[in-house]
C-alpha cells in the first residue's frame, strides 16, 4: 500500500486530496501548521502531523514521524492580492518563504529516499497565474512562477534515478480561503490611486465564468502522481484547463 504526505491539509486543496488519495486505498500524512481534529475520517491509514514548511526542524520532525513516503505533495501555499506597489516587503517575502523555499526544503528533504529506492514523485501545486498574467498578483505569481521552472528543471536531473516531478496548476476557485490565508486584508493593499482599476477586476472575480473546485484539483494531484507518460503540467479545473489550451 502506497503512502502520500500532503502539505497545507487544513483546508481548501488539501484536505480535498487527502480525502481523495485516503478513498482510493492509499495511506495518507495529512500536515498542517495546527493539526485538528475532525477534519478527515478516523483511519488507522490516516495520520495528521503538524508541519511548517518554512522551518527545516519541522520539516525535519515531521519526515522522521512519517516514516518512507511513495509521493510528496507540496500543496501549502499563502496568497497576497493587491496592488504590488502597496504590498510590503516583508509579507513578500513571507509569501516566497511558504510557496518557493518551503517547496523547495520538502522537496530537498525527500529527494534521498527516493533517490536510493529509485522511485517516488514530487507533486508540486501552483496556479493557473502561471499559464496567464493575472491583474493585481505580481508577488504571488511570482512566488509560483519560480516552482514551475524549478519543476520543469528537477524532473529533468531526477529522471535518471527513476524519480518523477509534476506540476498541477489549480485555476480561480471561490470557495477556498485564499484571500483569508494571509495576513495582510485586501483592502490595505489597494490604495485609492487604485480604487478605479480594481473595481471591475474584484467584480469579474464575484462572478467568474468558469471556476475550479477543489475536486477538480484532488483529481489532478492523483493523476500527476500516478502518470508514467512524461507530462509534466496538470492544469486543474475548467478554468485552467482553457487557460492552458490558450496558450
Amino acid at each position: 500500500m502506497k503512502t502520500v504526505l500532503i502539505t497545507g491539509c487544513s483546508s481548501g486543496y488539501g484536505l480535498e486530496t487527502a480525502r481523495h488519495f485516503y478513498t482510493q486505498g492509499w495511506n495518507v500524512i495529512a500536515t498542517m501548521r495546527t493539526p485538528r481534529e475532525g477534519a478527515l475520517p478516523s483511519s488507522e491509514r490516516i495520520r495528521v502531523l503538524p508541519l511548517d514548511v518554512t522551518s527545516q526542524e519541522s520539516i525535519a520532525a515531521a519526515l522522521e514521524k512519517s516514516g518512507p513516503i511513495d509521493v510528496l505533495v507540496n500543496n501549502a501555499g499563502i496568497g497576497v492580492v493587491g496592488a504590488f506597489e502597496a504590498t510590503p516587503m516583508v509579507h513578500v517575502r513571507k509569501v516566497f518563504e511558504t510557496n518557493t523555499f518551503g517547496v523547495m526544503a520538502m522537496t530537498q528533504a525527500v529527494i534521498p529516499q527516493f533517490r536510493v529506492r529509485r522511485s517516488g514523485v514530487v507533486v508540486n501545486v501552483t496556479s493557473s497565474v502561471t499559464l496567464a498574467p493575472m491583474p493585481l498578483a505580481a508577488a504571488y505569481t511570482a512566488s509560483k512562477m519560480a516552482i514551475e521552472g524549478f519543476t520543469g528543471s528537477l524532473a529533468h536531473e531526477l529522471e535518471a534515478f527513476g524519480v518523477r516531478a509534476k506540476l498541477v496548476e489549480p485555476g480561480y476557485a471561490p470557495t477556498t480561503r485564499f484571500a483569508e490565508n494571509t495576513e495582510v486584508r485586501i483592502q490595505d493593499l489597494i490604495p485609492e490611486a487604485y480604487a478605479a482599476y480594481a473595481g471591475p477586476i474584484f467584480a469579474a472575480f464575484a462572478s467568474p465564468a468558469l471556476v475550479t473546485r477543489e475536486t477538480d484539483v484532488a483529481e489532478a494531484v492523483w493523476q500527476a502522481a500516478n502518470d508514467v507518460s512524461g507530462q509534466l503540467r496538470f492544469p486543474a479545473g475548467a478554468d485552467a484547463v482553457a487557460l492552458a489550451r490558450a496558450s
